[in-house]
């Protein structure tokens, strides 16, 4: 394995300093909820090794949610561990990978780091993120082992319907490889939530592996619990091992405030979405106003993916603009280089802040465009000025 730090991580608010940033519209998930806002009955918990699958009765709400059994629900340490076990144990050095970008880091680097042979597609602004099949079909060969999707999106914001997640199930079974699911902005999905795609009955999906967590939209990303789904046995089997090799069970204490909170994730969930829904609308007002940004409008999640528009392009100091905003107006996006795009690219995620800070952060972003376009401006003018 050759393992290379991300950008995403490295630069993280949590590595810079919370309290180093005022406005930060870098997080992709929903505001951090704290212990006195979730009531949690814990002190009759015994710290102790606990179900190496995972909380057995978390799993069986999971596996009722999905319409599978709890044998096949593994409980992982976040998405992020899901995501490493499955490539890990699916992949080995030359395999081959089909992986849409832009994406989240960890699937593309964890492929990398077991040096997979990667093939990627790339999605495109000007088809508005979308998955287009025939460019997915003319990716996969004979020697594709597996493939890996993201509904909803980040970080752009855009899904998929049910029909298009089922069309990209039957391909990759008929095309006899795997197929990987990141489904952690699920139930954040504007237009309705879809069934887990490891769980479709419509075509045989034993080759599906779905992924999610209790980070982004429940706003539990300190507690580490995620899973995955397959309705694979041998499958099932293989990932499992590896979770036992990798730290043999989860916390005790994170899977029990993950199952209490999911008993009562009802009580939650309306004002989480309710949130996040007047939240997008402040996102949605300040981009219609925009005359330097234009986007492809989210369909789910709590992250955007705008970009400079052509025009503004060429007048501004990229390089300047970000480090106004980070400097002078104490206000950071994720840059268009964490996800391995051009820097006129950058993610907003508006689900972690308080409505006020969203407001002055998207404010301040315009002006530190508005900065960067006047110092472009102002050193076209000297260079100019001394070529005469």
């Amino acid at each position: 394995m050759k393992y290379t730090r991300m950008p995403i991580e490295i630069e993280a608010p949590e590595q810079l300093g919370y309290d180093t940033i005022e406005c930060n519209l870098t997080e992709s998930s929903y505001a951090d909820f704290t212990f006195k806002d979730l009531g949690l009955k814990l002190d009759d918990l015994v710290i102790a090794y606990v179900d190496h699958v995972g909380h057995p009765a978390l799993r069986g709400l999971l596996a009722k949610d999905a319409g599978l059994t709890p044998g096949q629900v593994l409980l992982t340490a976040g998405a992020a561990q899901a995501l490493f076990i499955i490539s890990t144990t699916l992949l080995e050095k030359g395999d081959e990978l089909v992986v849409i970008r832009p994406n989240y880091a960890t699937n593309l680097e964890t492929p990398r780091a077991i040096e997979a042979s990667l093939k990627i597609v790339d999605l495109k602004f000007e088809d508005d993120w979308k998955i287009r099949l025939d460019d997915l079909e003319a990716a996969i060969t004979p020697h594709t082992k597996l493939v890996s999707i993201t509904v909803p999106h980040n970080p752009t914001g855009t899904t998929l319907t049910r029909e298009e997640v089922q069309a990209i199930v039957e391909l990759t079974r008929r095309k006899g490889c795997y197929l990987l699911v990141d489904e952690t902005y699920r139930e954040m999905a504007f237009d309705g939530v879809l069934p887990y795609a490891a769980a479709s009955t419509e075509t045989s999906s034993d080759h599906v592996i779905s992924v999610a967590s209790f980070s982004k939209t429940f706003g539990l990303p300190g507690i580490r619990v995620g899973w995955l789904m397959t309705q694979n046995a041998e499958l099932f089997e293989r990932f499992f091992a590896a979770k036992e090799q990798i730290q043999i069970c989860g916390s005790a204490l994170d899977e029990e405030i993950a199952y209490q909170f999911y008993c009562r994730k009802q009580e939650f969930l309306p004002t989480i979405l309710a949130n996040l829904k007047r939240r997008f609308g402040i996102l949605k007002s300040w981009m219609e106003s925009q005359i330097y940004l234009e986007w492809v409008e989210p369909r789910g999640g709590c992250v955007a993916f705008p970009r400079i528009k052509d025009s503004v392009l060429a007048q501004i100091d990229l390089e300047r603009f970000y480090r106004t905003l980070n400097d002078e107006f104490s206000t950071h996006v994720g840059p268009g280089h964490w996800f391995e795009q051009h820097q006129r690219y950058f993610r907003i995620g508006y689900g972690w802040p308080t409505d006020e800070k969203l407001k002055k952060g998207l404010a301040a972003i315009t002006k530190a465009i508005e900065a960067a376009k006047a110092s472009s401006a102002s050193t076209a003018a000297r260079t100019e000025s001394d070529s005469r």
